[in-house]
């Protein structure tokens, strides 16, 4: 099978266009075959090892082959998964069981790891520079994740590491996190704030919403969740999390849209807002779970990546920079600006696209402009029940943006372009879990 039907094998039948997002036939990821010599060389660079990054490592030399030199610089020794993060602040799930390594990348498809931060990127010349030492590249591709900014009356973004866990990257923030949940005194409220559109989904804010009041429900009565919402109504699966939050969690979900954060007092565990019609309220809280804006990494500001938004616009049929003078680096994942979510699902398919486009480039061929994505995501609303979302992708050569089809028709209640499960259900809740385990290993494996 080529890589464009590989792609578009994954997007329609794999994953599910116009159902539920479809578990894969394998219950257990099967290790692909070694990279062979296919004629094709390069140097290429890969900055970050997470969903988008260890995925585009990977296909490189699946689809490149021995000739094609992949290098992978990520900080970090392991990848901790923020798909199924939020089960880790009910108890369900222990924090390392999210954890996957790159031992597979580099032992059987022949990654080179160097394990350091990249502190800058000379394009002119084709180097990246990280603690220890300088590497040069013929395309490099970034996968940095976001980085987080202080929310009002912060006073460094430290105190997201000591005292009010965002827990948006899955690891110590989501541990402290817990152990703040259940030292929470019964009675004591939780308030989580939720930043204006686009931001990375999972850990998705609603899903964590209805996880922490099924577990305050079960373990904190009298507390409640207040959810001071930037954005003017639910973004996604509107229905399915509107009835959650007013028949399962009613008098523990207190849903505030439209609430505008204007200073969180850390030390007195308090937050401000403005309501959207005039009004300053602040709200007392045992737990703050502030999760701020998102950004692309200051590293990608520095290398003059950024256009008008806070993330790096790409051509989606390659990713490669739309600034000319940048066209060797490829930008994937979270800090990428496209129509398509901030997602774990997307980042794999992402590094895939990428993949293959620049292979193509290596080769000297013309890229593919058939390209198809799907995203889909779980979401659990219980400790057993769960619903869905998925919407298909594909590039439109007028506007040159990823765009839903036009037979690809929504669910009502659902966002455009975009279909939905109709109920939380606990077969959804195990089709999760195949899901989750399929993604995981496809991306790492």
């Amino acid at each position: 099978m080529d890589r464009r039907k590989f792609l578009g094998s994954l997007a329609a039948g794999g994953l599910g266009l116009l159902a539920a997002p479809g578990v894969w036939a394998a219950d257990a990821p099967v290790l692909f075959p070694v990279p062979t010599n296919t004629g094709i060389t390069g140097n290429v660079v890969v900055v970050g090892g997470g969903m988008s990054g260890a995925t585009v490592a990977k296909y490189l030399r699946l689809w490149g082959g021995t000739g094609v030199n992949v290098t992978l610089i990520e900080m970090s020794p392991s990848y901790t998964s923020n798909i199924m993060s939020n089960t880790v602040l009910s108890g369900q799930r222990e924090l390392s069981s999210l954890e996957y390594t790159y031992a597979t990348l580099t032992g059987h498809y022949g990654v080179r790891r160097i394990t350091s931060r990249v502190t800058s990127i000379d394009s002119d010349h084709t180097r990246v520079y990280y603690e220890g030492g300088d590497i040069g590249y013929d395309r490099l591709v970034l996968a940095p994740g976001l980085e987080f900014d202080r929310m009002p009356g912060m006073v460094d973004v430290s105190q997201y590491d000591t005292d009010i866990p965002h827990a948006w990257k899955a690891g110590p923030q989501t541990a402290l996190l817990r152990s703040q949940l259940v030292a929470l005194t019964p009675g004591q409220n939780v308030v989580l704030t939720i930043p204006p559109a686009p931001y990375r989904c999972p850990p998705g804010p609603y899903e964590r919403v209805c996880v922490i009041a099924d577990w305050l429900k079960a373990n904190k009565p009298g507390s409640r969740i207040i959810v001071l919402d930037a954005n003017l109504d639910i973004v996604v699966e509107k229905d399915n999390f509107s009835t959650a939050f007013t028949t399962l969690y009613a008098g523990i979900v207190d849903y505030r849209p439209g609430s505008t954060v204007t200073k969180v007092d850390v030390g007195a565990r308090a937050v401000t807002y403005d309501d959207g019609v005039g009004k300053s309220w602040t709200e007392n809280a045992g737990v703050i779970n502030a999760i701020p804006p998102q950004r692309a990494p200051k590293l990608l500001a520095d290398a003059g990546l950024l256009g008008a938004t806070p993330f790096a616009p790409v051509d989606v049929l390659s990713y490669a920079s739309t600034n000319p003078d940048k066209s060797l680096i490829h930008v994937i994942g979270d800090a990428s600006f496209t129509t398509q979510p901030k997602a774990g699902h997307i980042g794999n398919q992402q590094g895939k696209t990428c993949a293959d486009a620049i292979v193509r480039l290596l080769a000297g061929k013309p890229l593919d402009r058939q390209v198809v994505t799907n995203s889909a995501c779980y979401t659990p609303i219980t400790l057993t029940t769960a619903t869905w979302l998925s919407a298909v992708y594909q590039y439109d050569g007028t506007s040159r943006k990823m765009i839903v089809p036009s037979w690809h028709i929504p669910a009502v209640g659902a966002p455009a372009g975009a279909i939905a499960a109709t109920a939380a259900t606990t077969e959804n809740y195990q089709d999760m879990l195949v899901w989750f385990k399929t993604l995981m290993g496809d991306t790492f494996s």
